[in-house]
């Protein structure tokens, strides 16, 4: 899915310089149940005066996964709503709601969700393994899920947060994360999702593009979006959730790929990435 968003975003910047993309997925073919070395992706480029930018591109650099509390006193309506799914230009069957009872539902699943993740040790330590705590960490490997800031530094620099404490269940950095994770679920406003008929890795892929499109009008309406698939992975402390999340949001079958809450949140600046040049062969 990630890669989806990638491919979407780089044919996105393409038609805007120019350019028309051809893109072969798995060209060599791919294995059902686990990435293997065999190429994902041929893109094939050639100048195209006929192309033109999409309005979406205006947004990419404020697009934001808005990891942060949402204004409770501000609805979604569903008049925007509607404007998110019919203006991404989507592939994948997408399905939104701010109905009172559903939000409070997801709110909960959602939290519990992140709890199972953050107290199932494998999974929890999946998430550490790619934390940059402090500046330091994050200049020298610019991805992953970046805490910064003069608190965390000072938290570091006392002993409190290292990845043994937030690793250990009873720490103080352990604990945090509880809080954050009902900070961030208790204050989602709407929902949107995206399920597709089967499950192969090229719906993966589209539904990336999808996400990476929604996540565009959501940032051109002002609407603050996030991620929140915990409940979609299968891991068998996740088995109920999953099945209570596809039979809520798919009950006619199909996977549910994508689930994220909305609302309308603060600014916040971009996470640190590799420049492009580090990644260029």
């Amino acid at each position: 899915i990630g890669l989806g968003a990638f491919l979407e975003l780089m044919t996105l910047a393409a038609h805007a310089q120019g350019y028309a993309v051809e893109t072969e997925l798995f060209p060599d073919g791919f294995d059902a149940e686990a990435l293997d070395d065999r190429t994902i992706a041929r893109a094939t480029f050639r100048p195209d005066p006929s192309q033109r930018a999409d309005p979406l591109f205006d947004h990419v650099l404020t697009r934001r996964s808005l990891k942060e509390p949402y204004d409770l006193n501000r609805p979604v309506s569903e008049a925007t709503l509607a404007q998110l799914t019919r203006n991404a230009g989507l592939s994948a069957e997408s399905g939104t709601s701010n109905e009172a009872a559903l939000v409070s539902r997801l709110r909960d699943l959602t939290q519990e969700a992140l709890d199972i993740e953050l107290q199932t040790p494998r999974t929890w330590k999946e998430s550490v393994d790619v934390m940059r705590l402090g500046a330091r960490a994050v200049d020298a490997n610019p991805d992953g899920i970046d805490l910064t800031g003069r608190f965390t530094e000072a938290f570091i620099a006392a002993g409190f947060l290292s990845e043994e404490t937030l690793l250990d269940p009873g720490s103080r950095a352990y604990q945090a994360g509880f809080d954050y994770n009902e900070g961030l679920c208790q204050t989602a406003m709407a929902y949107v999702w995206l399920k597709t008929k089967t499950n192969t890795r090229l719906d993966q892929i589209r539904t990336g593009a999808d996400w990476l499109r929604l996540n565009l009008v959501a940032t051109s309406l002002g609407l603050g979006m996030q991620p929140l698939s915990q409940a979609l992975q299968e891991f068998p402390e996740m088995a109920a959730l999953y099945q209570e999340v596809h039979g809520r949001l798919a009950p006619e079958g199909g996977t549910v790929q994508m689930l994220g809450r909305l609302g309308y949140g603060p600014q916040v600046n971009p996470a640190p990435r590799w420049p492009l040049e580090a990644k260029l062969v």
